[in-house]
């Protein structure tokens, strides 16, 4: 046998074992294969070309091994149980580029599916080489490492720290530095997974200097960096009051509200979600907010998109309102409350509607004038029936109930309430007899419009137990009539005359 025949044998399996990976990784990119390749044993067969002598068939091995490990828990656990990390972070650090990116791949794919996963990769040594691949000329490897270092981060505060102390934060926020955008992004997003855990995990970000470079980056043009630009902003700010006034020192207003405009619903929703944690820490977050335009532009907003884009800026009113009356003024001069009516009455699913009846609820609980301004939307038959509904979920029962308490101890706009005389069940009826022993003593024009409407002849029909609240409620409104009005509207007085006529005997002459 000749040397060239001999060495034939070797071209021939080199080029079988091309040939298999390169199909493999084919296969593994329509989810309708996975199962087949499982079965056929697909986990054992790659990790021996993850060591190939030929540099293509390993980094072609990885990337079939990243989209297997990609598709499901299972075939990522395989991953782990198969020995498999230990060999991709050897190769981490000593292979070339292609192959890095590809090895990451593999990491980020296993690390998404679970905590105990993620915790594989962290014990196999995999974040000091990851962090380590932050600092590769190649941008592509940097952008690899942060989003598995990100994915990693994402599951909770332990493997978060984890990346921290792997020393992953400082080279993170000089990959947003970089002029390539997708790396930029992945870096952005792996800030923001690191940040969302706990306040001190934020103020490591913090203090690494990101929230400048952060802020800097919000009108740039890219719809997707923007997003986690935002995001990231906002896992900073929501922890802590002083975490929040150095995102608004990094002067993010007004440029900020410029997002709420923006074409990509996401953007708008990461950028209403910023405002709202901003907003819910202090009244003078708050109020430095509606000074710089936030609370018109937040409603602007609310009414130009639909869903969940809309519900962190449902949200940020209500917070923005609770803090005090002049605050809940400021969103009810904005035209904040017939806005959130609309998403009471329109949004289908539950959760939406009942931020929105918080948020109402928080609008009406100051004074009489502000109950008016949500009572004239006609909004509180539309939460008693949300709160009577046995379709809606408990949460959204719960809401309706304490936005309709809230709401009806300030209001004095009686046309408001007397529909609540009729439709509403006693342990709300009790507040709205409440609401009118409190205006009819004072106001003779109102107690005449009482009496007309048929609220007085309601009130005699309502069954209260003796010495109950609502009873001296009762008692407070019959108080402000004659005797014989109340008596002439009390249940059975018809009787009482007819009986009368019944035995009235005429004088005849």
């Amino acid at each position: 046998m000749s040397q060239r025949q001999v060495l034939q044998v070797f071209e021939q399996y080199q080029k079988a074992r091309t040939q298999f990976v390169q199909m493999v990784a084919e296969l593994a990119t329509r989810p309708q294969n996975i199962e087949t390749l499982q079965n056929a044993g697909v986990m054992s067969l790659l990790r021996p070309l993850l060591l190939d002598v030929v540099p293509t068939i390993q980094q072609t091995a990885a990337l079939a091994l990243g989209r297997l490990a990609n598709y499901n828990d299972d075939l990522a656990e395989a991953v782990v149980k198969g020995d498999i990390l230990p060999q991709l972070v050897y190769s981490l650090a000593e292979q070339n580029r292609f192959y890095k990116k590809a090895a990451a791949f593999v990491l980020r794919a296993v690390g998404k599916h679970s905590p105990q996963l993620a915790q594989a990769i962290v014990d196999c040594g995999a974040l000091d080489t990851l962090v380590i691949c932050l600092e590769d000329f190649d941008p592509g490897v940097k952008e690899a490492a942060a989003w598995a270092l990100g994915y990693i981060a994402r599951h909770n505060a332990e493997l978060s720290q984890a990346v921290v102390d792997a020393g992953a934060v400082p080279l993170l926020v000089l990959c947003i530095q970089e002029p390539e955008i997708a790396l930029k992004r992945v870096a952005a997003s792996a800030l923001s997974d690191i940040s969302k855990h706990s306040p001190e995990l934020a103020q490591t970000v913090v203090d690494a200097g990101a929230i400048a470079h952060l802020a800097q980056m919000i009108l740039n043009p890219d719809s997707k960096l923007k997003r986690q630009v935002l995001s990231a902003l906002s896992q900073i700010a929501k922890h802590s009051v002083d975490l929040a006034e150095m995102v608004v020192e990094a002067e993010i207003f007004p440029v900020v509200l410029t997002c709420l405009k923006d074409k990509d619903e996401y953007v708008k929703k990461n950028a209403s979600t910023l405002i709202r944690e901003i907003a819910k820490h202090t009244p003078e977050l708050s109020q430095l907010i509606v000074n710089a335009g936030g609370v018109a532009a937040v409603i602007d907003c609310i009414g130009s998109c639909k869903g969940n884009i809309r519900l962190p800026g449902i949200m940020m009113l209500g917070y923005v309102a609770a803090h005090s009356e002049n605050l809940a003024m400021a969103v009810i001069i904005s035209k904040g409350v017939p806005q959130l009516s609309v998403c009471l009455s329109e949004e289908p699913e539950d959760h939406i509607k009942a931020a929105a009846a918080w948020a109402l609820g928080q609008i009406g609980r100051h004074t009489p004038e502000h109950a008016r301004a949500v009572a004239v939307t006609n909004t509180l038959p539309v939460l008693l029936s949300l709160y009577m509904s046995t379709e809606s979920s408990e949460d959204l029962q719960v809401k309706s109930k304490k936005a309709i308490k809230n709401i009806l101890q300030k209001c004095t706009y009686l046309p408001a309430l007397e529909p609540f005389l009729y439709d509403a069940p006693p342990n709300i009826l009790k507040h709205v007899v409440g609401q009118f022993s409190k205006v009819l003593p004072h106001d003779s024009k109102a107690r005449r419009l009482f009496v007309t409407s048929g609220g007085l002849k309601k009130v005699q029909e309502i069954k209260a137990e003796p010495e109950s609240l609502l009873q001296e409620y009762i008692n407070s409104i019959n108080n402000c009539y004659p005797e014989e009005i109340v008596r002439y509207y009390s249940p059975g007085y018809s009787d009482t005359l007819l009986q009368r006529v019944d035995s009235y005997q005429p004088i005849t002459n």
